[in-house]
């Protein structure tokens, strides 16, 4: 049996606030690739007239935490496209939420905003931020809840209704669970539910549950009008 603890980067999260806002955090959509700060060490050269042996001889000497890079989609126009140009010249406070919770949070200052539009491929956009200080680290945390599910679809009796997730910051895994009435559904756990003839006058809702290998949070969608009876 295998024991590694590898995961892939699924579900990983950029947010960025401006320092003078530091509690409004942007959801930065569409990311697809991230390298987050790393650590660079200089060395000092102490090297003497009487170093030993004609060797050079060096003392630790400050860490620079590089930059952090990210890969996007690029959506002319949109509110991260606007974003990311309006805060050029600005102290910034990046989060990086990973799968299973734990945050890489730093200062940093934008250094780049490139786009590529190529004729027959997507369209693409790399950020890249020049960091400040030393990144912070959390311990794992509950899955924040950024964009909030919805249902779609017309309750009535035969007609599918479809839950959309929303977006999760720190969960590995979303699960659904249907209610009608706020009574669990027995066995509707998944991404849809087709409302049957005793459902009709109630309504229904479904609650996502975001999890990673510590916490769980649990989000209900607002719920249905009444399912109307089938035609």
């Amino acid at each position: 049996m295998s024991d590694t603890e590898a995961r892939i980067g699924y579900g990983t999260v950029l947010e960025i606030a401006l320092a003078s806002a530091p509690d409004a955090f942007t959801y930065i959509k569409e990311t697809f690739n991230a390298t987050p700060p790393s650590d660079k060490d200089d060395s000092v050269d102490a090297t003497h007239f009487q170093s030993p042996n004609r060797y050079r001889e060096f003392i630790a000497g400050l860490t620079d935490a590089g930059e952090a890079s990210f890969e996007m989609n690029y959506v002319p126009g949109s509110a991260t496209d606007r974003f990311l140009a309006s805060i050029k010249g600005k102290r910034l406070i990046t989060r990086i939420t990973f799968p299973n919770g734990v945050q890489i949070i730093f200062m940093a200052t934008r250094d780049a905003y490139e786009k590529d539009v190529p004729n027959d491929d997507k369209m693409t956009a790399n950020l890249t931020l020049k960091v400040s200080g030393e990144p912070i680290i959390t311990e794992p945390a509950a899955p924040i809840n950024l964009i909030a599910p919805a249902i779609t679809g017309t309750p009535k009796v035969g007609i599918p209704l479809t839950v959309d997730g929303g977006a999760w910051a720190g969960a590995m895994e979303v699960t659904y669970q249907w209610k009608v009435d706020d009574t669990d559904v027995t066995g509707a756990t998944g991404a849809s539910y087709v409302p049957v003839a005793a459902d009709a006058t109630k309504k229904v809702k479904v609650e996502v549950t975001g999890a990673n290998d510590d916490f769980e949070t649990v989000v209900a969608t607002a719920e249905t009008a009444a399912v109307a009876a089938a035609s």
